[in-house]
């Protein structure tokens, strides 16, 4: 995939004006939105760990255990040893592109 030179993503207020001008909706409403889906997907995610965004993407919350600190071989280092310090248990929100969205970067 080749990236083009000077080229940035949209801003949040670009997403907003287009999407205001697509649906008819204010940007105000647009805004509402996406406030309303960023709660609903906390929700979900805390209550069943896992949310669709329908044809885009799919939201998994996923538990990390925890990891115990020591020495190990080093993977920078062959034959030197590292000391990595231990992890608590965590949860990490992971998310996964839809077949639909695949394709449209086709």
């Amino acid at each position: 995939m080749a990236k083009n030179k000077g080229a940035r993503p949209i801003t949040k207020s670009e997403t907003y004006q287009q999407l205001s001008e697509a649906t008819q909706l204010s940007r105000k409403q647009i805004a509402t939105i996406f406030d309303e889906l960023g709660k609903l997907i906390k929700k979900e995610l805390g209550k069943r760990g896992i949310f669709t965004v329908p044809g885009l993407l799919k939201v998994k919350r996923v538990h990390k255990p925890a990891t115990k600190g020591g020495t190990r071989p080093s993977p920078f280092n062959p034959g030197q040893m590292m000391v990595v310090k231990p992890k608590p248990a965590r949860n990490v929100v992971k998310a996964q592109p839809l077949k639909a969205l695949k394709e449209m970067a086709k």
